[in-house]
């Protein structure tokens, strides 16, 4: 597959009091061939895929001018503003796979379950959902049937049809996570007048929406499989229906497994396969990975930005390590996993388990000091190299791309969801998680056998398969382990040992600053 969703110039206007931006096309490839103003950009038939190309480029770019420079939120690192670093760093920091060096205002917080109402990078994805949601809105509002109709371009409506399908995914996968991290938030759409202060809706209202939304749009999007790379198609759309499926008891309190199930089917039923070899969904020509579901793109020379994979293959080399090994020009020193999650891995530090990336020289197996980047074993997955050793297109901004769901996540989902009822067959589960084993170990040695198969060692192979990708906070909340005493685990709850916290802390609090803007909010309990 090419690599055709890199992000190479973004151009900006406002309409109204809504935002809206177009970048060019979503083969981006060429510079943009016409100037955009807020008079002729609709008049321009390509402008659609330009705007089309900047909601997705939402998902990796911070601004007009990568990797900083006309940012989209003003007075602000833009590498604080990333959607997928902020989104990683809410999902990861706060469990015992990471633990990040750096004293910036909100990050240790973030990793020792002390959070307020004012943290920064908690402010930060709620905006950038939102910020996303916002984009989305304003496309669909510009390309209305009786829009296009005005501007002469009927002849476009099929495409266009699949662009505004690809934008409502891009909706509900914001909303997913918006549902997921805070809970009850604005249901914002298209037809919200523009200005008015949106109400917030019930959690349970939110899933209905993104639920509704994605089975409504599945017709409308490519085959399993057969997107441009990058894009949504119906593969993408059952991973993210799954997933709200599959968590729905904590969304919703109802049991949803059957309907995960279902959609598991329908992605593990396509053209996806295991990549022979782990490490390679992580390295800079990933985008050959025949499991990467659903990927944010990003590109050494055209989709520069100081967060996605930059930010997790820097931030995770330090101390004694030679940056140049992964293809990188220094060290950020940041990124190390706590000792419980080495404890996932039997033998680890050498371990057979290939899964087990861990840098030991120089590094102490224990957290002592958060602040220390010795203290925490170094894990670099992300790497700016390819599966020949060569170094990506450029030292600084990796080529490698964030693979937010693959083929991997699916199978160990399947193993849950039979576990839980939700259907399917334990030989095929037993399989799947074998599959991914042999995998790791090379051959069929570190097998398991039927009476291994629990949702104890579900719950542990999903570290394994899945760390550093984005799952952790979300599948210990599932099984009733993120807050509490049941789980404990370095500097959570503050102390060198780990301690319970509040059970409130499953759900982040809406932003104190959105609380002063929006009087229609409500803040979360606990808070």
């Amino acid at each position: 597959m090419d690599k055709t969703m890199r992000i190479q110039q973004i151009m900006t206007l406002c309409i109204a009091s809504a935002l809206l931006l177009a970048a060019t096309s979503c083969d981006i490839t060429t510079e943009p061939e016409s100037t955009v103003t807020d008079v002729n950009i609709f008049d321009d038939a390509s402008s659609y895929k330009a705007f089309l190309a900047k909601l997705y480029g939402g998902l990796v770019l911070t601004g007009q001018q990568g990797p900083h420079g006309q940012p989209d939120f003003g007075r602000l690192d833009e590498g604080f503003t990333q959607y997928t670093r902020q989104l990683w760093q809410l999902q990861e920091l706060p469990t015992e796979e990471a633990v990040i060096s750096w004293g910036d205002t909100g990050l240790p917080e973030m990793q020792m379950h002390t959070w307020g109402t004012s943290n920064q990078f908690i402010q930060m994805i709620y905006s950038r959902i939102f910020y996303q949601v916002s984009l989305v809105n304003e496309f669909l509002r510009e390309t209305t049937d009786e829009k296009l109709a005005a501007r002469g371009h009927t002849g476009l409506s099929d495409e266009i049809q699949r662009y505004r399908a690809e934008a409502r995914f891009l909706r509900a996968l914001s909303y997913w996570h918006g549902i997921d991290l805070f809970g009850n938030i604005p249901l914002v759409t298209e037809e919200h007048p523009l200005g008015a202060f949106p109400e917030q809706n019930t959690r349970a209202e939110l899933f209905d929406f993104a639920v509704g939304e994605l089975n409504e749009i599945r017709d409308d999007l490519p085959e399993v499989g057969a997107a441009q790379y990058g894009r949504a198609d119906q593969g993408a759309l059952a991973m993210l229906l799954a997933k709200l499926y599959m968590n729905a008891e904590v969304y919703v309190g109802a049991d949803h497994y059957a309907d995960a199930f279902a959609q598991i089917g329908n992605v593990i039923g396509g053209p996806y396969s295991l990549s022979a070899d782990y490490l390679s969904n992580f390295l800079a020509d990933n985008h050959t990975s025949p499991e990467i579901i659903f990927p944010v793109p990003q590109d050494g020379e055209k989709t520069r930005t100081w967060g996605n994979t930059t930010f997790l293959a820097h931030a995770a080399c330090g101390g004694s390590m030679n940056a140049n090994d992964y293809g990188l020009n220094w060290n950020w020193s940041g990124l190390r996993v706590r000792p419980e999650f080495v404890a996932l891995f039997p033998g680890a530090p050498d371990s057979p388990d290939g899964r087990e990336l861990f840098y030991t020289d120089g590094q102490n197996l224990e957290v002592n000091s958060i602040g220390t980047f010795t203290d925490g074993y170094a894990a670099p997955k992300y790497r700016n190299i390819d599966s020949f050793g060569q170094v990506g297109s450029d030292w600084e901004f990796p080529d490698t791309d964030y693979p937010m769901f693959r083929l991997a996540d699916a199978y160990l989902m399947y193993a849950e969801i039979h576990l839980r009822g939700g259907g399917g067959t334990r030989a095929e589960a037993l399989d799947y998680v074998n599959q991914l084993r042999e995998r790791a170990y090379g051959d069929p040695s570190g097998n398991i056998t039927d009476p291994e198969l629990t949702l104890d060692f579900i719950l542990d192979e999903r570290a394994r398969e899945l760390w550093w990708e984005g799952h952790r906070r979300t599948d210990l909340i599932r099984y009733g382990l993120f807050s509490g005493d049941a789980y404990v685990w370095s500097w959570k709850g503050g102390v060198q040992a780990g301690t319970s916290t509040e059970l409130y802390r499953d759900l982040y609090p809406i932003p104190a600053s959105e609380m002063l803007a929006n009087p229609n909010l409500e803040q979360n309990p606990g808070y």
